[in-house]
């Protein structure tokens, strides 16, 4: 059922009884086919710190998710650009401010940490629902 332009409800199975609802948000690439943009990860308390490209492809994830365009037409361009310019800088200064007593988590294992879940996640077998429980 399609709500707006590019904002789509799915029905998700959710056991036997019951049907659940999500909301996915599809934007089109340049090679014209629909992906969802990357996730935004976390980039407090690493080591080594976040990078500023790093913290720039954020701001521009973010921007790109709260306008909806994966890239704006010429008219907003200036707009998109000064937005994305403002949030890194930002976050740059919201990074450079925050304290943390925990130690600094390695990027490396947390990528291997992410890669099981995603194993885990994506190995159940197709048509069902994670968590459902066969009878």
């Amino acid at each position: 059922m399609v709500r707006s332009p590019g904002i789509l409800r799915k029905p998700t199975s959710a056991g036997a009884a019951t049907t659940s609802w999500r909301w996915t948000i599809r934007t089109t690439t340049p090679k014209g086919d629909d992906s969802m943009c990357r996730n935004i990860r976390p980039l407090f308390n690493f080591e080594p710190p976040a990078t500023d490209d790093e913290i720039r492809a954020a701001s521009l994830q973010f921007v790109r998710k709260i306008s909806g365009f994966v890239h704006p037409s010429r008219a907003n361009e200036a707009a998109f650009t000064e937005a994305v310019d403002q949030i890194a800088s930002v976050s740059r200064t919201l990074l450079g401010s925050l304290e943390s007593t925990a130690q600094p988590k390695d990027r490396e294992v947390e990528a291997l940490k992410a890669r099981a879940r995603s194993a885990l996640r994506f190995s159940s077998a197709p048509g069902s629902a994670p968590g459902a429980v066969d009878s």
